[in-house]
């Protein structure tokens, strides 16, 4: 939201509000280190969007990131949850398009919950408007 941030991988999790034309978003960033991936359901409760970030020049995470968005869609408290992929790192000369990592993950399978995948570059900010518009379009029309 127009600052740059320094990251670190998140330990635990953090919660951030941004607001978008007065829709207001609550939001749980959410350590994805194997260790930490047994507590995620514990946040799943009134979720509306899962917004999974996906390092787009990382293939070697692909299979995973795939297993644990399945599970997560499988869970009962996030039946009725829309889903937001951002493909980061889409400025990189060896980032998959997001045809590619659509296609890997097999995006076009989830017909139960209504996704997007959004290139993206965190560094600029290119693209993280569009997504955040389409999680706003999709809480607006509920």
């Amino acid at each position: 939201m127009n600052e740059v941030v320094h990251t670190c991988p998140t330990i635990g999790s953090n919660v951030e509000e941004i607001v978008l034309r007065k829709t207001h978003f609550l939001m749980w960033d959410i350590g994805g280190q194997e260790a930490l991936r047994s507590t995620w359901n514990t946040y799943y409760s009134n979720t509306e969007f899962i917004i999974l970030v996906i390092d787009s020049t990382d293939r070697d995470r692909l299979l995973t990131t795939r297993v644990e968005l399945y599970k997560m869609l499988a869970h009962e408290a996030l039946q009725d949850a829309s889903v937001l992929i951002f493909a980061n790192k889409q400025d990189m000369k060896d980032s998959m398009t997001t045809v590619e990592i659509s296609q890997f993950l097999t995006l076009s399978a989830i017909k139960d919950h209504p996704w997007h995948i959004q290139g993206c570059c965190a560094l600029t900010g290119e693209g993280l408007l569009a997504g955040l518009q389409w999680m706003q379009s999709r809480a607006t029309a509920n």
